[in-house]
């Protein structure tokens, strides 16, 4: 939950009144109450006193009043999601060797491509996709586009290759956002971009992943990652053996904190189809700053009449 923020946060000084009033009713309580231990004459005999805690409620709503007002004047904003109705996102997908591991069934590679199109077609229509497929080299698949079918055949054409270079599949999908259509009705305001990407393994060709995530932080483009896979996993080369394929947590987590995305793990085809739904959310939508005034006004009208209230109860046991 964001904290309120203010567009003039100055007048909130004026809530020391309150604090003024407050201190100057407790002094003048005080003395009433003094005066009241006295002894009684006629005239308390014949008007009874009046109740202590609707004359305390009354002044703690007028107070509740003023200071829901000041808040107002100080116009409060907070911040709500809003679809948003252009992005950009590439999705990288990892078509190493490695991804031919069969502990998530019938092959990591199999159920990555079967996500990746489900996580396209949750997409608003007016965001363009991108497709880059990386192993020892990276390679744009599908420019930016917003034709789904384009995207997902292409990710159905995918086939494993030798090597994994993280970095060179970012730095790929980095260069595909010179390819963006511009907004036709506002072309020269650019639409925000992501990258998504799915790998199960470490880098061990091509430029650093750390290198790329910190360019993708310059250029305002999170890079969420999706660890995908079980430690369990392996391969089996031609000769037979048998080859782990853990997956790398650690390189995956820091390109995520080094760009600004967030870093996922799935080890299933659930879990992975739960990645990207909260991935499509986070994309989809954007927290825009909403002016609260309205609501602060409003519950100083509802403090103002039940304090109007009080006083009428008390006034109104006078003849």
């Amino acid at each position: 939950m964001n904290a309120l923020e203010f567009v003039y946060p100055a007048r909130l000084w004026a809530l020391l009144i309150i604090l003024g009033i407050a201190a100057i009713y407790l002094v003048l309580s005080s003395r009433t109450q003094s005066k009241r231990r006295r002894p009684a004459n006629r005239l308390s005999q014949v008007v009874p006193k009046d109740a202590a805690w609707k004359r305390h409620g009354a002044v703690l709503l007028a107070l509740l009043s003023i200071a829901s007002l000041v808040v107002a004047w100080a116009v409060p904003q907070g911040y709500a999601s809003q679809p948003r109705e252009r992005a950009t996102v590439v999705v990288a997908i990892d078509i190493s060797w490695s991804m031919e591991s069969a502990d998530i069934a019938p092959s990591r590679i199999d159920v990555a491509k079967d996500s990746a199109k489900q996580f396209i077609d949750t997409l608003p229509p007016g965001f363009n996709v991108a497709v880059v497929a990386f192993a020892g080299t990276s390679q744009l698949v599908v420019p930016p586009t917003v034709d789904r079918g384009a995207a997902e055949r292409a990710i159905d054409a995918l086939s494993l290759a030798p090597s994994t270079a993280i970095g060179e599949g970012i730095y790929s999908a980095l260069d595909s956002l010179a390819l963006v259509p511009p907004d036709p009705d506002d072309p020269e305001v650019g639409a925000p971009a992501v990258v998504v990407l799915l790998s199960d393994g470490a880098t061990n060709m091509g430029r650093s992943s750390a290198g790329a995530a910190e360019v993708a932080a310059e250029r305002g483009v999170p890079v969420h990652t999706i660890a995908y896979g079980t430690d369990s996993g392996y391969v089996v080369d031609d000769a037979g053996r048998r080859q782990r394929v853990p997956v790398d947590h650690y390189e995956l987590n820091e390109i995520a904190q080094l760009s600004g995305g967030t870093k996922y793990a799935a080890e299933s085809a659930g879990q992975l189809h739960e990645t990207y739904d909260a991935i499509s959310q986070s994309v989809g939508y954007e927290r825009v700053p909403t002016e609260l005034t309205d609501r602060y006004a409003g519950l100083a009208l509802i403090f103002a009449v039940l304090a109007a209230l009080g006083v009428i109860s008390l006034g109104a046991r006078w003849p």
